[in-house]
């Protein structure tokens, strides 16, 4: 049984990596628990706990004495003789006595493995706990192995790492088995265990791949100085650089667009617009519009507001696609951005577009709001105005300004 024991737990050390030390601890713990509630708790006990030869040994001293008084702690010379002791052992010496861990009986010692199996268990979940709680922030690759409505289960060296359905990319549909990376986002202590969430649609992750494919990033050459994304849709990146002969653009995008485009392949095909970093706001707000051409840009850096003017023509590129761009633009900079186009007025569209079959660029919510507001079409909205467009209850000026010019862009496509 001994023997046993300690093959079972010698392979936990083995495959979990946990401390021998740390094990010898808790063995001596538990079995130090037998030998009290079997002789009491003034038992003088010591527990060796040897993996290499696949031994637990228990041994109990006691002090020789003519006359037993406890028979806890003291023992007779003639019981000494009677156990077949052979060292020339006196009075006042102390007799130590091997215990053989069939002497507890079995209750005893299903007791003693089931409380390792435990002790062991909660040391396991500690060390994962610990080793990942220092992988937060970093990418840990892993394989997909189930899929569930909430989440994506990934097994990562034997432990389970959970993606989360806010935390994927929503165009990606990962099957079994495929090798999937993420960042560790948090580990969170549970009931069960540690839960440690990964994600592919945090904005470290991005910063994480440029790293890794960008040497000048790595080094401290370039520094990222802001990120935003719409998973699965579009990401802008801004850089800067601490070596005025290296083009801090031109080195994350890379020879040919080589490492730009590794990264894009790994966020399934995610549009990342790299742009530099300038400390003057009219700068940066022009480049964060790209590929939209700029022709004029007022800042009102008190309020952190921008209004930039351009053509027509590049309404399309300035919003994008739900108007992507546009807000993407504002969170890299930091300034709520107002588009005005120089060209066309409202009579000067020649077509018009029905609200619902723009839905879902508005938004169920927006939708409904101006349905409800009796505005039906595209150009509805656009003759409005802010002014009007302001009176409709929980209808932000943020709002309105994205609807204005995503309804702008729409009918120039027309």
């Amino acid at each position: 049984m001994s023997s046993e024991l300690v093959e079972s737990f010698a392979q936990m050390v083995r495959e979990k990596g946990i401390d021998k030390d740390h094990l010898s601890g808790i063995i001596e713990e538990i079995f130090g628990i037998l030998v009290k509630k079997q002789f009491g708790e003034e038992a003088k006990h010591k527990i060796v706990f040897n993996t290499d030869k696949g031994e637990i040994e228990i041994f109990m001293s006691r002090e020789i004495v003519e006359e037993v008084t406890d028979p806890v702690t003291q023992i007779s010379l003639e019981q000494v003789e009677i156990l077949g002791n052979t060292d020339e052992l006196e009075v006042g010496d102390d007799y130590v006595e091997r215990l053989k861990l069939s002497s507890f009986g079995r209750r005893a010692v299903v007791f003693a493995k089931q409380n390792l199996n435990q002790r062991i268990r909660e040391l396991e979940k500690e060390i994962i706990f610990k080793d990942y709680h220092h992988l937060v922030g970093e990418i840990v690759i892993g394989d997909v192995y189930q899929i569930n409505k909430t989440s994506i289960l990934v097994n990562h060296n034997k432990n389970q790492l959970i993606l989360p359905r806010e935390e994927q990319i929503p165009s990606e549909k990962p099957k079994k088995g495929d090798t999937l990376r993420a960042i560790v986002k948090e580990v969170v202590k549970g009931n069960k265990g540690p839960e440690i969430i990964i994600s592919r649609a945090s904005d470290i992750f991005l910063r994480k791949l440029f790293e890794i494919e960008v040497p000048e990033i790595y080094d401290g050459i370039i520094e990222i100085r802001g990120i935003t994304r719409r998973p699965g849709d579009r990401a802008k990146i801004s850089v800067s650089s601490q070596d005025k002969r290296v083009d801090p653009v031109g080195a994350c995008i890379g020879m040919k667009g080589v490492r730009v485009t590794a990264i894009v392949r790994e966020l399934n095909n995610e549009n990342i617009d790299v742009v530099q970093y300038s400390d003057d706001p009219k700068v940066y707000v022009q480049r964060a519009l790209l590929p939209g051409k700029i022709k004029k840009v007022e800042v009102d850096v008190e309020n952190k507001k921008a209004t930039v003017h351009a053509d027509n023509d590049q309404a399309a590129l300035i919003v994008g696609r739900g108007g992507v761009n546009i807000s993407l633009a504002s969170k890299l900079t930091g300034y709520e951005i107002e588009f005005i186009r120089e060209g066309k007025t409202v009579e000067e569209y020649e077509d018009d577009i029905e609200l619902i079959d723009l839905r879902s660029e508005l938004g169920d919510e927006t939708y409904n709001l101006l349905i409800n507001s009796r505005f039906d079409t595209a150009l509805d909205v656009l003759r409005a105005g802010k002014e009007k467009l302001s009176e409709i209850e929980g209808f932000s000026a943020e709002e309105i300004d994205r609807v204005l010019t995503l309804i702008q862009s729409e009918l120039e496509e027309e």
